[in-house]
């Protein structure tokens, strides 16, 4: 049982990082209605642009650590608002209106650039932080085995799972996020209504982005390394959960994401784990297809 509890845990802190990165997805994409491929790589980006910002505060500026982390974490967020930045204005603005289904084509190419530009960065060698906040949390304890979390994986939890709160909070209760509504259901109709169409996209895209790079520093904290092509993988992953918890409901889709982050979890503890990937993309396309079933159904009415 203990062992169980165990996975579940480890599966909390999974789910907190799938569910932000979700959140941020469902936020853009409500707008887009197409896949954006470049919101992985904004991910894997701005995690590998922490430790490189890291590094380099450590090793040139002579900062201390918890000061070099910080000056870590300040660029990579920066870089993310940058990045969302120029894609709203130069590459979805133009696209959504006149060749839409090209979107998937031009952020694929900026998936691509970012990850040769970390690559570049880093002079394809792999950097890592040091272990930082790795005491463990005891949550259960028996004569042979302890329940854990260490305080890092709290923290993480717990950052996300506000950024995801206040997110929702922000969409049911304020102007913007009826705006952001409105503008999902049907844009040429809210810009009649007044709504301010463009100042909404670019918002929506921007918050997007944010919770992509704090996703991004929050894995790379944790695990002390975000390989160059990690943008790829869970970009692809996240397309596919956010397919299930649905594209134009945030909250939703990060409660969707934050049960494939425990299951994902359980897999790994009780079967191969060279297996768990191709497993739970064939879970995510069943239900895909048991919901399109359902929502081709006729109605009983």
């Amino acid at each position: 049982m203990l062992y169980f509890l165990q996975q579940l845990l480890n599966g909390v802190h999974s789910a907190a990082i799938y569910g932000l990165l979700a959140f941020g997805y469902a936020l853009g994409n409500g707008l887009l209605k197409r896949t954006n491929l470049a919101y992985g790589g904004i991910f894997a980006f701005c995690g590998q642009t922490m430790i490189l910002a890291a590094v380099y505060g450590w090793q040139a500026l002579w900062l201390t650590l918890p000061v070099t982390i910080a000056f870590g974490i300040v660029v990579a967020l920066a870089y993310a608002a940058f990045l969302s930045r120029v894609l709203s204005q130069w590459v979805f603005a133009p696209l959504v209106s006149r060749s839409p289904n090209a979107i998937v084509a031009a952020t694929l190419g900026v998936m691509l650039v970012l990850m040769e530009l970390s690559r570049i960065a880093a002079d394809t060698h792999d950097y890592w932080l040091p272990p930082m906040l790795s005491t463990p949390v005891v949550f259960a304890s028996g004569s042979t085995f302890v329940a854990t979390l260490t305080v890092i994986q709290l923290i993480n939890t717990a950052v996300a799972a506000v950024v995801i709160v206040w997110g929702a909070i922000l969409l049911a209760r304020s102007n913007f996020g009826q705006h952001w509504r409105a503008v999902a259901d049907d844009p040429f109709a809210a810009k009649l209504c007044g709504i301010d169409t463009t100042h909404v996209f670019h918002r929506a895209l921007l918050l997007g982005g944010l919770c992509a790079g704090l996703a991004g520093v929050l894995a790379a904290l944790y695990y002390g390394n975000l390989g160059f092509g990690a943008g790829l993988v869970y970009g692809l992953k996240i397309l596919f959960i956010t397919a299930v918890g649905g594209y134009y409901a945030p909250a939703r889709a990060a409660l969707g994401a934050a049960a494939f982050g425990i299951a994902e979890s359980l897999w790994a503890g009780y079967f191969p784990i060279e297996w768990r990937d191709a497993w739970m993309y064939g879970l995510l396309a069943a239900m895909l297809v048991l919901a399109g079933d359902r929502k081709d159904a006729p109605s009983a009415v």
